[in-house]
């Protein structure tokens, strides 16, 4: 066995597999893979080896697809191996309108891909599924380069692969314990010996929580139990199969809640029951391994009842087996694909409810991130940071069983899921539910998504087109654009940086540099060495060496582990994450600076308080840093305050902005009021695959004569063909809204994605910020919504106070009617 890696891989179910099979083919073939039993043990033994494309993520679909391509041809063209991939296809029957419109917003997010998949009518979903009835069906989804895999073939050939590179694996090698030496090595401590590596991996699955504990972190996944029954001989398949007929499709019934499978001459049919199972909360026994639970059909006999009604041939076969197992869930049954949070080269490969359907992609995103030190693509939905320190025992157990219960749910936009929550709260929480809040979550924080004033029901209808809000986040921004708006921006991820070296590492932290004056604001895009856009952070300098940094809140661990690597070579800066210790109240509108001067001493004027400064005042005897910028696109305020504080603060605004017009409004407004500004989000607008230059931020970047990471791929990528970002203004049919992954598409043919839109109340405009593939010239555009082609075209300024006058408060230079 060696005693030295460059990386230890720590399971050896499909993803672990396929990580070390994907290393090999980088050329890091100095990887070993230890499994404490068998290869496959744990989940992927007895998964039912379902392969999709479907999903509503762009990143997710192509980690889908990469499997589905694996399985298919590749293991067995390298290594001679079969994997018992089926190309039968897939089907998604519904009886929902809503259903429906989710299947036309997939089906457009993978003609922008790469994949064409087809709404059927019932009577083509009859013709493809004969043995299926179609009474009360409104369509299907068809998938037709879908199948199913078995799942130990499959890993046994991507075992052979990353064998045959020179990997190793160490089977009934259970690891004992992980240390972090002073050299900053990894020691795995296992049966057969120590082994030190650079990397080390948790792949563990079903002990993905006893591997994560061993390496100092509590990872949200539970294991969660999960039925499927393999039936005897179905007279209906087994005459097909003499007629020489192709194998039937897979096919699903969200609503109902199953799936079914052609196996040999009978079927595989597995039921999701509501009402969820978890197991081994606390610990996964340590005996367990190739095992089964014993089989508890009557909590799913109701799902398969239904199964029987949709494919009656289905009740023409016997039970051959119960299949009764653990499968791992996530918080938002997305797996953890990336790093550790805070262990430098420690990564996570898990909590995947679909470890075969996803583990070829996975390994291979994986290994590309661990090759490259950055992702592939885009990695927010799988990135394991996205989920914090709230994340604790009972949300994950909560989260896991709301999960499971959903898994064929319809993934609306704008949906906000209740369980687990709350979790994190400012002390103004309730003062904002009696001004009607209507609550999210960002990263575990209850925020005000809007607030339901008047006759506006506070729970209307999830839909995929206009919501029942709507109407009410259009009076908070005219209230904003007129008079002034309070809302609380707490949720941002908060950090101070300070030391004698601070100075010179935020000169060095990203594109731009930042403020060389105190009391100034500037905006920094940290890169990816591939020179995309690592993350964004607005940059305060409170004194010489102690700058103050916000960004997103979803970025909180994410933008922790970054600042603290690339803060490494200077010896003298401190990080400190300060997020939960800091509320953000913002006061935006004309009539903010009024309000505030209202409760404060201190001149708030556009002359002794600009655009892009800050100061350190006291609000009716609170110590409060007072930033100007605003977000919505407006003169005002962001108020950072202790949080103890934040409650008074609240209290204090709300009551001085009475007499002047004030409302409350949530992040919903600021979302649409941030797009008529043509600003970017970090997240959705800005991420890994673009830089700063593609998204069109070119006045942020300061290159010439600077060094820091990414800088010349960013320059490289410009003189190449680059993307480009356009803000779109879309025909307004008066039903749809663009939210994001619609194709763009022009002379018929996808050219683009949008990646963030909503409506522009104070300009009467729908719009929504794209990327266009290279090359794509300044023309008329069409943006395919719920299959529907709206007209677009491309905005060349902001349609909202283009020259920044009004944040400047300078409007009263302007005409009423450029506004």
């Amino acid at each position: 066995m060696r005693q030295h890696a460059r990386v230890v891989v720590i399971g050896g179910g499909a993803m672990g597999v396929s990580l070390l099979y994907h290393l090999a083919k980088r050329g890091w073939s100095d990887a070993v893979l230890v499994e404490r039993q068998e290869l496959t043990a744990g989940s992927t033994w007895h998964a039912a080896g379902l392969c999709t494309h479907f999903a509503h993520n762009a990143t997710i679909m192509e980690m889908r697809a990469h499997s589905v391509r694996l399985y298919r041809e590749v293991l067995t063209a390298e290594t001679g191996l079969p994997t018992g991939f089926h190309a039968s296809g897939a089907l998604r029957v519904t009886r929902s309108p809503e259903r429906m419109a989710e299947f036309r917003h997939v089906q457009g997010l993978g003609r922008f891909v790469g994949y064409d998949f087809n709404i059927l009518t019932p009577a083509e979903l009859k013709k493809i599924y004969p043995l299926c009835e179609t009474d009360g069906i409104l369509g299907a989804f068809h998938e037709p380069h879908d199948g199913h895999v078995d799942p130990t073939l499959a890993t046994n050939a991507m075992a052979a692969g990353a064998r045959s590179r020179g990997a190793e694996i160490l089977r009934h090698n259970p690891v004992q314990s992980i240390e972090r030496t002073a050299s900053g090595e990894w020691l795995v401590r296992t049966a057969q010996g120590d082994i030190r590596a650079e990397h080390v991996v948790n792949a563990a699955g079903t002990w993905c929580r006893e591997v994560g504990t061993m390496m100092g972190i509590d990872l949200p996944v539970v294991p969660m139990l999960h039925q499927y029954v393999v039936t005897d001989t179905v007279p209906e398949i087994a005459a097909r199969i003499a007629a020489g007929e192709k194998e039937l499709p897979i096919i699903r019934d969200p609503e109902e809640s199953w799936y079914l499978r052609q196996e040999r001459d009978g079927y595989i049919v597995g039921p999701y029951e509501k009402a969820a199972h978890p197991w081994a909360i606390d610990g996964v026994p340590p005996a367990f391994g190739m095992e089964l639970l014993p089989p508890d059909l009557d909590r799913v006999e109701h799902i398969i009842a239904l199964a029987m009604e949709r494919v009656p041939a289905l009740a023409n076969a016997g039970i051959k087996t119960v299949v009764n197992g653990p499968i791992t869930f996530t918080p938002d049954a997305n797996p953890l694909v990336g790093p550790a949070f805070g262990l430098p080269n420690g990564w996570l490969l898990t909590g995947s409810s679909m470890g075969v359907m996803e583990g070829g992609g996975a390994g291979a995103f994986l290994a590309d991130w661990i090759v490259d030190s950055e992702p592939p693509r885009d990695a927010l939905a799988i990135d394991p940071r996205r989920f914090g320190n709230y994340a604790d025992r009972d949300y994950r157990v909560d989260k896991a069983v709301e999960c499971f219960g959903l898994q064929f749910g319809v993934h609306y936009p704008y949906e906000e899921r209740e369980a687990g929550r709350p979790r994190r709260t400012t002390p103004a929480l309730d003062i904002q539910l009696s001004q009607g809040a209507v609550l999210g979550a960002a990263y575990g924080w209850e925020r005000p998504n809007w607030f339901a004033t008047g006759n506006f029901d506070r729970d209307p209808p999830l839909t995929f087109k206009r919501p029942g809000w709507l109407g009410a986040v259009k009076g908070e921004c005219l209230a904003v654009r007129d008079s002034a708006g309070l809302i609380d921006l707490s949720a941002f991820s908060k950090f101070e940086v300070s030391g004698p070296d601070a100075e010179a590492f935020m000169a060095a932290l990203g594109a731009n540099t930042p403020p060389s004056r105190l009391g100034r604001i500037g905006l920094i895009h940290v890169l990816s060495e591939r020179g995309g856009v690592a993350s964004e952070f607005t940059v305060t300098r409170l004194e010489q060496h102690r700058f103050y940094l916000t960004s997103a809140a979803l970025a909180e661990r994410h933008d922790e582990d970054l600042l603290r690597a690339r803060s490494a070579p200077f010896a003298g800066v401190v990080i400190e994450n300060i997020t939960e210790r800091r509320g953000v109240l913002g006061v935006m509108g004309p009539n903010a600076a009024e309000i505030l001067q209202a409760v404060s001493q201190v001149d708030l004027s556009s002359a002794a308080f600009p655009w892009l400064s800050a100061q350190t005042i006291r609000v009716a005897g609170i110590k409060v840093t007072a930033l100007r910028v605003s977000y919505a696109g407006e003169s005002g305020w962001e108020l950072h305050v202790q949080l103890a504080q934040f409650r008074r603060l609240y209290e204090t605004i709300a009551k001085a902005g009475a007499k002047h017009g004030l409302r409350p409004f949530g992040v919903y407004a600021l979302n649409f009021m941030r797009l008529e500004k043509g600003y970017r989000g970090w997240g959705a607008d800005l991420t890994t695959e673009r830089t700063p230059l593609e998204a069109g931020l070119g006045a942020l970047v300061k290159a010439d004569g600077r060094s820091f990471v990414g800088r010349e791929a960013m320059l490289e990528r410009q003189k190449a063909s680059p993307w480009r970002m356009a803000l779109l203004e879309i025909d307004d049919d008066g039903e749809r809204l663009p939210f994001y992954s619609h194709a763009v598409l022009q002379d018929g043919r996808p050219v683009g994605v949008i990646t963030s839109g909503g409506y522009g109340f104070r300009t009467s405009k729908l719009l929504a910020l794209a990327y266009l593939r290279p090359g794509v010239p300044e023309r008329e555009f069409g943006i395919s919504i719920l299959g529907k082609e709206l007209a677009a075209h491309e905005l060349r300024e902001a349609p909202y106070d283009p020259r920044n006058l009004r944040l400047r408060g300078l409007d009263h230079l302007q005409p009423a009617a450029s506004v």
